[in-house]
């Protein structure tokens, strides 16, 4: 299997500003503050963290056929 990839772009649905982040590869990111506006993002209902949501590439544990829920 690949390795996942690490780098994400996440895109703030209020304001539309984007922000490439490294994404941990033992925890889910359940909250970020987003450095445009300044509003909390959190994951949309079914997603696991903010990548999934949010960003070009879903987390680590979902590009390799895992779940990172609890």
């Amino acid at each position: 299997m690949a390795d996942p990839i690490l780098i994400s772009r996440l895109r703030c649905p209020e304001c539309g500003h984007e922000e490439d982040m490294e994404m941990p590869t033992n925890a889910c990111l359940f909250f970020h503050n987003c450095a445009g506006c300044g509003v909390r993002l959190q994951p949309l209902q079914g997603d696991c963290c903010v990548f999934c949501s949010y960003g070009t590439v879903p987390c680590p544990p979902i590009q390799e056929g895992d779940c990172c829920h609890g």
